[in-house]
């Protein structure tokens, strides 16, 4: 009784794939022909002002491809703990706006889809109220080749990894380094490449506050936390504060009395998104400043 079971559940698929070889419908040749030829059929409406590679039409896609839109970034984020005051995607929140920022600055570069989630170890234990979820370090490097490896087939010639946090670093430079190597003796020339200048919360944002602006806040430069214990500082804030003030709970913490981060008072909205401004500028150019030198850096 098992063994007719299993023959009459197998008979539709027969049937179907001897249909299919009979009638040369699904992966034909006339049928890729005609993918093909609807692919690179002139567009009749006009496409949108975006740097977002997910929000393309193909056919829009296709045609900035052919205008030297050769230049893709992978921005990698996270949701982690930021202990009391901001959302637990801090880092995406920041990545998407300075993703937009750092493809318009470059002119002919996209944007590929967010990488919204950062490495880190489940472990056996139930932690109610834990931070995440995050993908194991395999997983998370596997995730970033297949991306980059994705994106070149597709046409890009330049494919830059950058991260808000720094636990994502080694999976990027791993995912980058192991591109470069596969395709070393290709001909048609890609460039990988992880750009952890962008990773620059302590060594440059911190110290422009400090010592350019002369904001006295009170965190050392170099750590995660100051003199509000927390895992927040006043540049985070600002640039967070400038793409959505819900995700720093701004209206709240002015009505709470917490409008402030290591001793620096929030003089109001508009301050903070200016600051929020000035910060977000710096990150950038300090990033593209990186993405010039090393183009210079490669044979001509």
């Amino acid at each position: 009784m098992r063994r007719t079971v299993v023959a009459l559940l197998a008979l539709p698929l027969l049937t179907g794939s001897a249909l299919a070889q009979a009638t040369g419908t699904p992966g034909s040749a006339a049928q890729a022909e005609a993918r093909r030829a609807a692919a690179n059929k002139p567009r009749t409406i006009e496409g949108i002002n975006t740097v977002w590679l997910e929000e393309l039409t193909q056919p829009e896609f296709r045609d900035m491809l052919k205008d030297g839109y050769t230049t893709v970034l992978i921005m990698t984020g996270g949701v982690e703990n930021n202990d009391g005051n901001l959302q637990m995607n801090k880092h995406n929140i920041n990545i998407k706006l300075l993703g937009e920022m750092m493809a318009r600055r470059m002119g002919k570069t996209l944007v590929a889809p967010l990488v919204t989630l950062e490495p880190g170890n489940a472990g056996p234990n139930i932690q109610p109220g834990r931070a995440g979820p995050m993908l194991s370090q395999a997983t998370y490097a596997a995730l970033l080749f297949d991306m980059g490896n994705y994106l070149r087939s597709m046409g890009f010639k330049e494919v830059f990894y950058m991260g808000d946090s720094g636990g994502n670093a080694r999976g990027m430079q791993t995912a980058a380094d192991s591109l470069t190597k596969l395709y070393a003796d290709s001909p048609d020339r890609v460039v990988f490449k992880h750009i952890p200048e962008f990773y620059n919360h302590t060594s440059v944002v911190q110290p422009y506050i400090q010592n350019e602006l002369k904001i006295p806040e009170g965190i050392k430069i170099g750590a995660s936390s100051g003199t509000s214990s927390l895992h927040e500082e006043l540049g985070i804030d600002a640039t967070m504060a400038l793409a959505d003030p819900q995700s720093i709970r701004f209206a709240q913490r002015v009505k709470a009395g917490q409008a402030e981060i290591n001793g620096i008072k929030f003089e109001s909205l508009a301050w903070l998104q200016e600051l929020g401004r000035k910060v977000a500028d710096l990150r950038v150019n300090t990033a593209i400043n990186a993405i010039n030198a090393y183009r210079a850096s490669l044979p001509k």
